[in-house]
């Protein structure tokens, strides 16, 4: 029988708590050193080759961490944006592009997220998950910052150990003394190590700075939130009461014998379900008819050998006319998710008209997307490309896709939470395929085709460094052409070749200014192949022969 110990009840309560979650001797150590690293690969660098060091920092701790045993290893969403952090994260070093940064950001977060949770499957909880990890950890950071227990106790016996190196440390400091005066080179090499002491204190000191030591915080915070991961199960348990298919629901009704009864007023007679099932019907049937008549038009006015007149405003053709486009597209596209959430799904007597319907319906937003991007296309060939243009095709593929899984939804019965899961995988993956775009360089060199007689030479002057070879390249065959650029009110302006051709040569010299000064971290394999194509006194003419 236990007895009861009013010395151990003691110790009990005043027993310092054990901190949740201890440490491993890896993250022990990685921590300085990742919070270090950071601070010596992104204080006053771009975002570039030290993006691709940090992230396989990141990785490599936290995969060294996993056992063999782990779920992580069997989950697929974990292999796929493991991939595409390193992907995205060597992008980054390629091109240090905007959107290589952004997929690298948002793939290493939601790397972290899955290494959190790994049953998860929406990809943008994944990412939340990741980012949220950053309030636990800075807390867990925090209770590593307190003084240890048993301070006096420790203090006793660092200065028992410290008085028995005192006599030794003495005699040492005797016999430097005297090697100093009888060995000159001794004495030299003695001075010369004092003087790197001192310039290196200098060089610390000199680099301390409020706003330097708060980025180093910053860092520490943020090497923590990646490798100290503390179960967050917020997302995880939200996105466990969503299932992948419609369930018929027979609650909700004036009766105690369902889960959920509700005894408010009902809006609905008895024949609701039939009356919905009919209003969805003359719904569909008459946007159906409606958009036949759209498509018709488009089919056989853009479809059919488009070929503007003379005054044609293909701006506005293709600005307005896009947007409505895509906005009709979004409204299809909610009516289905609409109609088919709840027990529509389940009606016996008209639910095969009603999909069909549907499908016919999604059919022709498909074709009305599909006119979407001929405008766009048209656009592109009589005016160029940018990078409104090439996005619209981007998220013309996403359409596409979601059309697909609003038909799977009308006939396998997939739930709304099914279709987010989809159509987040199908963001991510178009996020990864924008950024592996080399896109500067091929705007400049469609731009700047024989063909185009009007360029928006300003707007190319503004791209990154990577594309002044390909500018100065092509730079004899702007003359006699009509070069333009978009001023403040967003006007198109005449821009002489003259200066045209002044300003390139300026922009080629601040970029050989700036590789010079750039330190590592912040170089890209897409620059350093632009500053080594580029010639060392590049005199640009505008009637020489393009090479």
């Amino acid at each position: 029988m236990a007895t009861y110990s009013p010395s151990a009840a003691y110790h009990s309560a005043t027993a310092p708590a054990v901190p949740p979650f201890p440490l491993t001797a890896l993250q022990k150590l990685a921590l300085p050193v990742g919070a270090i690293l950071f601070d010596i690969l992104f204080w006053h660098e771009r975002m570039a080759l030290n993006m691709l060091v940090y992230t396989l920092f990141v990785l490599g701790v936290s995969v060294a961490g996993l056992p063999r045993t782990a779920p992580q290893w069997r989950s697929g969403y974990c292999w796929l944006l493991l991939a595409g952090t390193v992907l995205s994260a060597g992008l980054v070093a390629v091109y240090a592009s905007s959107a290589a940064q952004l997929a690298a950001v948002v793939s290493l977060a939601g790397w972290l997220g899955y290494r959190n949770q790994p049953h998860l499957r929406l990809v943008l909880y994944a990412v939340l998950t990741g980012v949220l990890n950053l309030a636990p950890a800075t807390q867990r950071l925090l209770q590593l910052l307190r003084l240890p227990a048993n301070l006096s106790g420790r203090v006793g016996r660092g200065w028992f150990y410290g008085r028995l190196l005192l006599l030794p440390l003495v005699a040492l400091a005797g016999f430097h003394l005297l090697f100093v005066l009888a060995n000159p080179k001794y004495a030299a090499l003695t001075t010369r190590f004092w003087e790197l002491v001192g310039e290196a204190l200098d060089m610390l000191f000199s680099r301390l700075s409020v706003p330097h030591v708060l980025f180093f915080l910053l860092g520490l915070v943020l090497t923590a939130g990646a490798l100290l991961i503390l179960p967050i199960h917020y997302f995880a348990d939200h996105e466990s009461r969503f299932g992948e298919f419609v369930q018929r629901q027979r609650d909700r009704v004036a009766s105690l014998g369902v889960r959920r009864p509700d005894f408010r007023a009902d809006r609905f007679p008895p024949l609701g379900l039939r009356r919905e099932y009919l209003m969805a019907m003359s719904l569909l049937v008459l946007v159906n008819l409606l958009l036949l008549v759209v498509n018709l038009i488009d089919i056989s006015w853009i479809w059919i050998d488009f070929r503007p007149a003379a005054d044609f405003d293909l701006t506005q053709f293709v600005h307005e006319g896009t947007y409505v486009l895509i906005l009709s597209i979004l409204v299809a596209m909610g009516i289905v998710l609409w109609y088919f959430r709840r027990n529509l799904n389940f009606y016996p007597k008209g639910l095969p008209t009603l999909r069909w319907l549907a499908t016919v319906w999604v059919v022709q937003n498909a074709v009305l997307a599909v006119s979407v991007g001929l405008r766009n296309y048209y656009y592109i060939v009589y005016t160029g490309l940018a990078y409104k243009r090439i996005g619209v095709y981007g998220f013309l593929l996403l359409t596409f896709f979601g059309l697909l899984t609003v038909l799977l939804k009308i006939w396998q019965r997939r739930s709304a939470y099914s279709l987010v899961r989809l159509n987040a995988l199908a963001a991510y993956a178009v996020v990864l395929l924008l950024a592996a775009g080399n896109w500067e360089i091929w705007m400049v060199r469609y731009n700047l085709q024989p063909r185009f007689h009007r360029v928006d030479y300003g707007f190319l002057l503004d791209m990154p460094d990577r594309v002044l070879p390909e500018l100065t390249a092509a730079a004899p065959t702007l003359a006699g052409r009509e070069l333009v650029q978009e001023n403040d009110y967003s006007q198109w302006v005449a821009l002489p070749e003259a200066e045209a051709q002044a300003r390139l040569r300026q922009r080629i010299q601040d970029f050989r200014a700036l590789e010079t000064q750039r330190h590592w971290p912040s170089r890209s394999l897409a620059d350093w192949q632009a500053i080594r194509s580029l010639p060392l006194h590049a005199t640009i003419h505008a009637n020489e022969p393009r090479p």
